[in-house]
């Protein structure tokens, strides 16, 4: 059971951390491109971060963010954080064997591109054989 109808708790989870993702000054204009308000976000958060949302239990405490909220944010943003930053590792790194791979095959076509140059030309091409014989001469 969700504690939002038309959403799934993974989906709500998901928007919630898409939420805190975004860069500073950007989460009211990135609120109002979605399909809910920024009172259900609240909520969702609430749920998220200090209730049990599996059960769509909400804390019941209204003044603010308690410290148990504030912590369980901090490590669900520090948990997205490590995971960009492994992945940005993995990227940089399989960018990097890209770019190694680029280089030896460049090289490799240099090597055939010269080996290219210094093979003889096709066979030279023969004169046309009429042309060969002793010129005639009209008598």
């Amino acid at each position: 059971m969700s504690i939002s109808p038309g959403f799934t708790d993974d989906e709500i989870r998901d928007l919630v951390y898409a939420y805190e993702q975004q860069p500073y000054g950007t989460k009211t204009a990135w609120l109002q491109t979605q399909p809910f308000t920024e009172h259900m976000l609240r909520r969702w958060q609430a749920a998220v971060y200090g209730g049990d949302l599996e059960r769509a239990l909400i804390p019941r405490e209204d003044g603010g963010v308690s410290t148990e909220h504030a912590r369980r944010r901090r490590e669900v943003r520090s948990g997205h954080d490590a995971r960009r930053a492994a992945r940005i590792a993995e990227l940089e790194s399989r960018v990097r064997e890209l770019e190694e791979t680029n280089e030896a095959l460049g090289k490799a076509i240099g090597l055939l591109h010269k080996l290219n140059e210094h093979e003889p030309a096709d066979t030279p091409v023969t004169p046309d054989p009429s042309s060969s014989s002793t010129p005639k001469t009209s008598s």
